[in-house]
């Protein structure tokens, strides 16, 4: 399988990277799976400097809506409820908290550790026969070097076109929540997928943006100041919305 890394000094910048090598350099493989194809390569995406701006794209499905709300479902698990009611066998959320305090007593232990790491796949869950939903994120691993707090993170799978800016920009604020916390600057963002593609139904889509990059299109936008109103404006929508699915 074809081996990529990308750089970037903002998460568009490498995101927009890890696009276009896969655009340019995946194989065409079979998905069984899914009754598909899929064009796939392994990729390393690095990003310098997470927090500077433009941190938006606007290459994934979606608007500023539907990244409030995985936001909301990542940092503050508001999905959390299906797991306890029985419905569903995990969120990221659910298996990520349970372990952070972990991370943050590790981490404030010895900040040179190199033990804080957050394992989201659970083999007696993922691995069990008939499980059509094993976790795609697997783990998250910190560092402190140089005083300032670097993220590391590896997926089994990752849908290019319609996941990865979501779960990246996510873990970038699950990764600056804990910086806070433990009183250090932010670090690298480094996002690993060993499959790291786009499925045949959605190659119009991956040529759709691959366009948009290359002719120059405005697809990058500030957070602050900019996005984070429009998301905020879709938090009581948001809450109206998980109220319903609660009341079921």
């Amino acid at each position: 399988m074809t081996e990529k890394l990308v750089t970037g000094r903002t998460l568009p910048d490498a995101y927009h990277r890890a696009l276009e090598t896969l655009y340019d350099f995946g194989e065409i493989s079979d998905c069984p799976d899914y009754n598909t194809r899929q064009k796939e390569l392994s990729m390393t995406i690095c990003v310098e400097e997470p927090l500077l701006e433009p941190m938006i794209s606007r290459l994934f499905i979606g608007g500023f809506s539907e990244l409030e709300q995985y936001r909301q479902e990542i940092l503050d698990g508001i999905l959390d409820f299906e797991v306890e009611r029985g419905n569903w066998e995990y969120t990221y959320h659910s298996r990520i908290a349970e372990q952070l305090p972990f991370i943050s007593r590790e981490l404030k232990r010895n900040p040179d550790s190199r033990r804080a790491v957050i394992d989201v796949r659970d083999w007696r869950h993922d691995t069990r026969e008939g499980n059509d939903s094993p976790a795609c994120l697997q783990h998250i691993h910190y560092f402190i070097r140089g005083g300032k707090l670097h993220c590391k993170v590896l997926f089994r799978s990752n849908d290019a076109a319609k996941a990865t800016f979501m779960n990246a920009f996510a873990l970038i604020l699950l990764q600056q929540r804990l910086a806070q916390e433990l009183g250090v600057e932010m670090g690298t963002y480094t996002h690993r997928a060993n499959s790291f593609h786009a499925y045949e139904k959605d190659f119009p889509l991956l040529k759709k943006y691959i366009e948009a990059i290359r002719g120059g299109d405005e697809i990058t936008y500030d957070y602050i100041g900019e996005w984070d109103e429009l998301m905020d404006e879709a938090k009581p929508e948001i809450a109206k919305k998980i109220e319903v699915l609660k009341n079921r």
